[in-house]
């Protein structure tokens, strides 16, 4: 029997980092996953529940936000429990075997803010690269101070 789940979508909140009784982090989060079809021209997603354990779930916390694309590798799991009423609550989760960041911490603050601001990012690191470049003629599309904008729409996945 097979249990293994892909998904690629973005953080819908900052994940939250615990830690066990016995000192273990883990960290639950979940991913809005774009659906293949759209629904009279919206795009419809899927919040999915996701769970990491250990390295994994500190990585996770440390390095990624809201809106970070991520990719994940793991297995569905359910379970149950009472909550305080007594009530026996069913729920489904993927454990995240695989966690894989799919942008840079800098890109994604820039992705937000792009829309918020009005100022382009520099992506120059010196005055001699800048002073380089500007001798060069721009055959290279990432050079230069504007970035090209890719919708998520003309993503492959």
């Amino acid at each position: 029997m097979i249990n293994r789940t892909i998904l690629v979508g973005r953080l819908v909140a900052d994940p939250e980092l615990r830690y066990t009784s016995a000192g273990i982090p883990v960290c639950k989060f979940r991913l809005a996953v774009n659906r293949i079809f759209k629904n009279e021209g919206e795009q419809q997603a899927d919040f999915i529940n996701c769970i990491a354990w250990r390295k994994q779930a500190e990585n996770l916390a440390n390095y990624m936000r809201k809106g970070s694309l991520v990719g994940i590798d793991g297995r569905i799991q359910t379970g149950s429990y009472e909550d305080q009423d007594g009530k026996k609550v069913f729920y489904t989760e993927v454990v995240a075997e695989s966690i894989q960041f799919l942008e840079s911490k800098n890109t994604s603050n820039s992705t937000q803010n792009q829309f918020s601001s009005s100022s382009q990012p520099n992506y120059q690191s010196s005055n001699q690269n800048a002073s380089t470049a500007q001798n060069q003629p721009n055959n290279e599309p990432f050079r230069g101070n504007s970035a090209p904008y890719v919708d998520d729409s003309d993503l492959p996945f």
